[in-house]
């Protein structure tokens, strides 16, 4: 037989054309607002911020501290005991050794912070306040335009 039975998940190419027209054409109109522009740009900034503190900040620092109280089998007592000859020694060697120490750690902390920044980025993409004022009017278009739209279920 070819009676085909309409399919209820089933969208046709024009019905999805038309929404995706109308979410771009809403795109350029609301690209033009000052106030989403500024907003825009801020939550850029904060989202970048909190990326390269928490990439940079915690986990390097987190990792310094953790690694050697794990192996210090949760003892502090134990860790301070290993810790202090080794700060002791640095302390007591020569300019070049310290240079080359710290910038060893320096490494040490950036390689792991960028890591973690690269992942973070990956894990937690940014969302922008553009695409989220396009979901809420693509969300009402839809509402006021359901008898054009094919049923989604």
């Amino acid at each position: 037989m070819t009676d085909r039975s309409p399919d209820k998940s089933h969208i046709d190419a024009p019905e999805v054309a038309a929404w995706w027209a109308e979410r771009r054409q809403y795109l350029e109109r609301i690209r033009q607002v000052p106030e989403i522009r500024q907003r825009f740009w801020r939550e850029v900034a904060i989202y970048l911020l909190r990326r390269v503190l928490w990439s940079y900040g915690f986990f390097p620092i987190f990792i310094a501290f953790w690694l050697p109280f794990v192996l210090a089998s949760f003892n502090p007592v134990v860790m301070a005991g290993d810790l202090i000859p080794m700060l002791q020694e640095f302390v007591n060697s020569n300019p070049e050794e310290q240079a080359t120490t710290i910038s060893t750690l320096t490494i040490a902390w950036l390689s792991i912070g960028s890591f973690f920044l690269i992942f973070d980025f990956v894990l937690t993409p940014f969302r922008s306040p553009y695409q989220y004022e396009a979901d809420v009017y693509m969300k009402s278009w839809e509402q006021l335009n359901h008898d054009r739209l094919p049923d989604k279920m």
